[in-house]
């Protein structure tokens, strides 16, 4: 099927109509858009381990039995602590963490690919963005397409002006009201606050705006190229609010038939 939507200028008026790519058609997956997420998560992750000689640099060793002790090793001379052994003071950790354990998550580049076309495709359907729990009663359509002229935009108060004439105020707001201290010792290690997640501005070319929208709460900016499941579906929850520059959307066309060639 078809999808139309209406391209709309700065002001919030309708300037014309375009066709949406086939990628838009593609059915929602949560449970691949889930994996891929996850596996670009732990890329994050840095390996730790604990040296294999921690707790074993010491003399001690059991007595054996018939002594009248428990056989816990023992260092040599006055006195005999125990050592060696997990469980004793300055003895080695029982299992400790390797850093040559595998961490990081693979996923075929097939359903890698899948993963971002699904997410794609859940920013067009009302029903799931709304599901994700933003505030979409004033948006003039999912999702919202706007004229590349919001690629120039240089000044946060026009961006802020741009989203409030496409009616996506209420959802800057949403995020705003919800800000708050975060629970656990994250307070303590330079993230004390937390927000939720706003809309996401896709553009073909970074001509400003990236610089004029990152000081809006919650709100993202990332080139259509560089897009990818995770900050399409925060928290492995597809159907984000999207907003897309006509440039952009033209350009996911050329991203659809490059997945239907590898």
């Amino acid at each position: 099927m078809v999808k139309t939507r209406k391209i709309f200028d700065l002001t919030g008026k309708p300037i014309g109509k375009m066709r949406l790519p086939k990628i838009f058609d593609t059915p929602l997956r949560p449970d691949v858009i889930k994996r891929a997420v996850l596996a670009m998560q732990s890329h994050s992750f840095q390996r730790q381990g604990r040296n294999p000689m921690a707790g074993k640099k010491t003399t001690a060793e059991s007595i054996g039995v018939g002594h009248g002790v428990s056989r816990i090793p023992r260092t040599k001379g006055p006195g005999g602590r125990a050592a060696l052994a997990p469980g004793t003071v300055g003895g080695r950790a029982a299992h400790p963490p390797k850093s040559e354990k595998r961490i990081w998550k693979a996923i075929p580049k097939k359903e890698k690919r899948l993963a971002l076309f699904s997410a794609i495709a859940a920013t067009s359907s009302k029903k799931i963005v709304a599901a994700r729990g933003h505030s979409i009663e004033d948006v003039r359509q999912i999702p919202p397409i706007v004229t590349s002229e919001l690629e120039k935009l240089k000044k946060t108060k026009d961006v802020e002006e741009a989203l409030i004439n496409l009616g996506i105020l209420s959802d800057i707001y949403r995020v705003k009201e919800s800000r708050k201290i975060r629970a656990g010792k994250g307070k303590m290690r330079g993230r004390k606050m937390r927000h939720a997640v706003g809309p996401l501005i896709v553009v073909a070319e970074d001509e400003g705006i990236m610089k004029a929208a990152r000081n809006i709460m919650g709100v993202d900016v990332i080139n259509v190229n560089n897009l990818n499941a995770e900050i399409l579906a925060p928290g492995t929850h597809a159907g984000r609010l999207t907003v897309w520059t006509n440039s952009a959307v033209e350009k996911l066309s050329e991203l659809y038939c490059e997945g239907e060639k590898a």
